[in-house]
C-alpha cells in the first residue's frame, strides 16, 4: 500500500515538510491545507478541468474538519485556481473555460466587449530557441545563457494588426514547441500551454507604459513610426509563484483601450 499523504498533526498543525531555515511559529490550519492542495496541483495529481476530491474526502485525507477544507478551497476559488460547480463538485480551473478565456487579455474594443470581435487572428513570425539574456533570465528565474523559446507573433482583430508580442518561455518546460502549435491551436494560448505542456498560468504581473514604435514595429502594426502605442510587459506564473512566461507586447489603442477592474 502506498504511503499516506501528509496530514496535520494532533495539535492542529499540518505536517507539511518543514524547510531548513527558520519559519514563522504559526500558520492558520486552513492555509496549511491550502498549501498541501497546491502541492498536489503543482505535481499534476489533478489536471486542469478535472474534479478534485470532495471536501469530505480531503478532510479524511488531511485529518481535519470539512470546514477547514472548505475555507482552504474558498481561497483557491477566489484566486481562480479551482472552480465550484453547483451539484457537481470542485474542478481545477482551466483557461479553456469561457469565463476565464480573456482573464489575461485586457485590451477591449472601443465599440463593444471582447467577445464581439471574435477570436484574434494569429500570425506567428518566428519561434526559435535562443539563449536567455540577463533581463529575460532574471524575469524567468533562470541563469543567463539558459535556453528559452522566443515566439514573436501578431494578433489581429477584424483583419487589423493590433498587438505585436514577443513571448519568452523556459526551454525545458516548453521543449519542442513549434510555430504551427502556437498559430494553429483553436483556443487561448494559455489553454494550449495546459494541454500540450502541462503548464497552467495562474497569475500575472504587468508593467504598462506609453511608447513609440521603431520602424520595424510600426511596419508590422501598420501604423506611422511616431504613433503612440501601449507597451505591456507581463510575467506569468504557475503554481507557487514559479515564473513561466515573459511577454512583451505593443498594443494599438486607436480603436481599443486597456481595461482593468479594481476591487
Amino acid at each position: 500500500m502506498a504511503s499516506p499523504p501528509p496530514s496535520p498533526a494532533d495539535n492542529g498543525m499540518a505536517t507539511a515538510e518543514a524547510p531548513a531555515q527558520a519559519t514563522p511559529a504559526f500558520s492558520p490550519l486552513y492555509q496549511q491545507i491550502k498549501g498541501l492542495i497546491l502541492q498536489s496541483l503543482q505535481a499534476g495529481e489533478w489536471k486542469p478541468g478535472e474534479a478534485i476530491p470532495s471536501e469530505m474526502d480531503l478532510a479524511a485525507r488531511f485529518r481535519v474538519s470539512q470546514g477547514t477544507v472548505r475555507k482552504a478551497i474558498d481561497e483557491l476559488a477566489a484566486e481562480n485556481l479551482v472552480v465550484r460547480r453547483q451539484g457537481k463538485g470542485t474542478f481545477v480551473a482551466t483557461h479553456s473555460e469561457q469565463q476565464v478565456q480573456y482573464r489575461f487579455l485586457k485590451l477591449m474594443p472601443d465599440s463593444g466587449d471582447q467577445g464581439s470581435e471574435g477570436p484574434a487572428q494569429r500570425s506567428v513570425l518566428e519561434c526559435r530557441r535562443v539563449r536567455a539574456t540577463a533581463d529575460v533570465a532574471r524575469a524567468l528565474a533562470l541563469r543567463s545563457g539558459d535556453a528559452v523559446v522566443q515566439v514573436r507573433r501578431i494578433l489581429a482583430f477584424g483583419g487589423v494588426p493590433t498587438i505585436l508580442e514577443d513571448m519568452f518561455l523556459p526551454g525545458n518546460a516548453f521543449k519542442g514547441i513549434t510555430a504551427d502549435q502556437v498559430a494553429g491551436y483553436h483556443g487561448p494560448t494559455y489553454a494550449m500551454f495546459e494541454v500540450e505542456f502541462g503548464v497552467r498560468m495562474v497569475r500575472a504581473e504587468e508593467k504598462i507604459r506609453a511608447v513609440s514604435p521603431d520602424a520595424q514595429q510600426a511596419a508590422l502594426l501598420k501604423v506611422e513610426p511616431g504613433a503612440p502605442l501601449l507597451s505591456v510587459e507581463r510575467i506569468a506564473y504557475t503554481y507557487n509563484d514559479v515564473p513561466m512566461e515573459l511577454r512583451r507586447g505593443l498594443y494599438r489603442t486607436d480603436t481599443h483601450h486597456y481595461r482593468n477592474e479594481l476591487n
